[in-house]
C-alpha cells in the first residue's frame, strides 16, 4: 500500500490536535503507571515525576504531529498514539534527579529519547515483519515497508531537531545512539562473523538495539540536569545492563505471553526467523530431551499455527529458557552494582525497583 493510500481524508487542523491530546493523556499514564508500580516512593518525588511525564508526553505528541502533510503526520504518529510504557522518558526524568531536575530542557529531553525509541520501532517492525505493535497494526503492515522506513527516519530527524535546542552534549548523545541503533540492526541483519560465538553476537546486537537507548535516556537526563560526571557514568552503565536484561526479558515474554497481554504477536521472533536468546541456547544444547526442539528449530519457521505453537511450548519449557532467565538475572545484578555508586535518593530506589519489575514481568 502506497503512502497516499490508507490515510483518511482528514486534515491536521481538524483531527490531529484532538487525537494528540487523547494520546498524550493515555500514553503519559503508561509512564505514570510504571512509576507507581515501582513504589511506594516519596510522595513529593512521585508527584514531581508524574507531572513531568505528562508534560513530556505533550512535547512528544506536538513533535510527532508537526509534519506539514497530514498524511505523513498520521503515519509518524501512528505508533506513538497507540500508547506504550514510556520507559525512556521516565528514565530521563529519573536520571535528572541526580542533578537539578527542574532545569529547563529536562522535560524536552524526555521527548527526544522517546522519539528515537519510536523511530527504532518503525524500523524494527519492518526488519521483523511484525504485523502488530502495541495492539494495533504496525506501520509497515498498514502503509507498506517504504513508508514505515521513511516514517522512522522522519522521527529520528525530529529527535535531532529537539536535541539541537538542548546543547552539543545532548546532540552528541543523540547522534551516538542513532549510530548504535543502526549498527545493532546491521549486525542482526548480517549475523555472526565466521567463528564468532552466536550468544556474544546476540549481546552485541542487543547493546546497539536496546541497551543504547536506555543508557542514552539516563545520560541525557543527568547531563541536562547538571549531574556530576561520575553520576552520569554510573547511570549510563546501569542503563546498559538494564537494557540487556530488558531485551532478554522480552525474548522470554515472546515465548510465554499471549498477544492480548503484550500487544505483540506471540512468538513473532520465531516466525520471523530472528535468533532470540532462547533459540540460540536451544540450538547449542546437546541434551537428549532437546533433540525434538533442535529438529524443529533447524527446519525453520512454520506457517502452520499448530506447529508454531508446539515449537513455542517446547521452547518455553526447555532448559534453554531457564538459562536465558539466569542470564537476565546476571545482567540485573550488574545493573544494581552500577546503581550502588549513586547517592541514595528516591530516584535510586525507583531504579532499583525497576530491576525487580524487569524480572517479575517474565514470570
Amino acid at each position: 500500500m502506497g503512502l497516499t493510500q490508507g490515510f483518511g481524508a482528514r486534515t491536521t487542523a481538524s483531527v490531529l490536535p484532538a487525537s494528540a491530546r487523547r494520546a498524550a493523556g493515555r500514553s503519559a499514564m503508561g509512564g505514570v503507571g510504571l512509576l507507581k508500580r515501582l513504589g511506594p516512593l516519596e510522595a513529593a518525588f512521585e508527584t514531581r515525576v508524574c507531572e513531568a511525564l505528562v508534560a513530556s508526553e505533550k512535547w512528544l505528541q506536538d513533535a510527532i504531529g508537526s509534519a506539514p502533510d497530514p498524511r505523513v503526520a498520521e503515519l509518524t504518529g501512528h505508533i506513538g498514539a497507540a500508547g506504550g510504557k514510556r520507559l525512556r522518558p521516565l528514565l530521563v526524568l529519573l536520571g535528572a534527579e541526580f542533578g537539578e531536575p527542574w532545569r529547563e530542557g529536562t522535560i524536552q529531553a524526555g521527548a527526544v529519547a522517546e522519539l528515537v525509541h519510536l523511530a527504532s520501532l518503525y524500523h524494527d517492525d519492518v526488519m521483523d515483519a511484525a504485523a502488530t505493535r502495541h495492539g494495533v497494526a504496525s506501520a509497515h503492515a498498514r502503509w507498506g515497508e517504504r513508508a514505515a522506513v521513511f516514517g522512522g527516519d522522519w522521527l529520528l530527524a525530529r529527535a535531532a531537531q529537539l536535541a539541537a535546542d538542548l546543547g552539543p552534549e545532548i546532540v552528541r548523545l543523540n547522534a551516538e545512539t542513532a549510530g548504535r541503533l543502526v549498527s545493532g540492526q546491521l549486525r542482526e541483519l548480517t549475523g555472526p562473523a565466521p567463528g564468532e560465538d552466536p550468544v556474544d553476537h546476540y549481546f552485541q546486537v542487543v547493546a546497539g538495539k536496546t541497551a543504547a537507548l536506555l543508557a542514552m535516556a539516563l545520560a541525557v537526563g543527568g547531563v541536562q540536569a547538571g549531574a556530576p560526571a561520575e553520576h552520569v557514568a554510573a547511570l549510563t552503565e546501569y542503563g546498559e545492563h538494564l537494557g540487556a536484561a530488558f531485551q532478554v526479558a522480552d525474548d522470554l515474554l515472546d515465548l510465554r505471553s499471549p498477544a492480548e497481554l503484550t500487544g505483540k504477536e506471540q512468538g513473532k521472533d520465531l516466525l520471523a526467523g530472528v535468533p532470540s536468546l532462547p533459540v540460540l541456547l536451544a540450538v547449542a544444547g546437546e541434551g537428549p530431551r532437546d533433540a525434538e526442539l533442535r529438529a524443529r528449530l533447524a527446519a525453520g519457521p512454520s506457517a502452520d499455527p499448530a506447529e508454531h505453537l508446539g515449537t513455542l511450548e517446547l521452547l518455553a519449557a526447555s532448559r534453554a529458557a531457564e538459562e536465558t532467565e539466569a542470564l537476565m538475572h546476571a545482567r540485573l545484578d550488574r545493573a544494581r552494582l552500577a546503581l550502588a555508586r549513586l547517592p541514595r535518593r528516591p530516584a535510586r530506589d525507583a531504579l532499583d525497583a525497576l530491576c525487580d519489575y524487569v524480572a517479575v514481568r517474565t514470570a
